[in-house]
């Protein structure tokens, strides 16, 4: 395996785990966590919740962009590549429309308008499982495949013509 070919499997692979611990570790286990911490206040919890989402956003688009990057060079097999897509997919659904639309609602409840009901944030959930099952299912589908590459068993075209 070419050593450009390698290093992009491998930066490939990383950023998919790397996307996946972040989403489970913020999304599944601080978020609900720090409103169980003494003395946080709801428009507390709000407040750190804006800041942490926002600078997740922020990284989950460079890992993607890593990924995404990363599957086009190697020309992943078509599994990979539309998993990829689908998780590329949910991401930019959540950045161009619900974590605005949140984000509106959170800077009204923290002015004091309480907001009318509504299930954008269990929409935002949802997307969250989908998009850490499909991360953890990409990332081993590629990580299978990059093994099989290095060993020579399945090199795609881009690889023989880089060797």
């Amino acid at each position: 395996m070419p050593r450009f070919y390698a290093t992009a499997a491998l930066l490939l692979v990383l950023a998919l785990f790397v996307w996946a611990g972040l989403v489970a570790g913020i999304s599944f286990l601080e978020a609900p966590l720090k409103f169980t911490a003494p003395g946080i206040t709801v428009p507390l919890g709000l407040g750190i919740g804006r800041i942490v989402f926002s600078a997740l956003n922020k990284i989950e688009l460079l890992l993607a962009a890593v990924a995404v990057v990363s599957g086009f060079y190697l020309r992943v097999p078509a599994h990979v590549g539309a998993t990829l897509g689908i998780v590329s997919g949910v991401l930019l659904l959540q950045t161009f429309w619900l974590l605005p639309a949140l984000d509106v609602r959170a800077l009204a409840l923290l002015a004091g308008h309480p907001a009318p009901p509504n299930s954008l944030h269990m929409v935002y959930i949802g997307l969250e499982v989908v998009k850490l099952l499909t991360l953890l299912l990409t990332g081993s589908w590629a990580f299978r495949w990059a093994l099989q590459a290095a060993r020579g068993q399945t090199l795609n075209r881009r690889a023989r013509q880089l060797a």
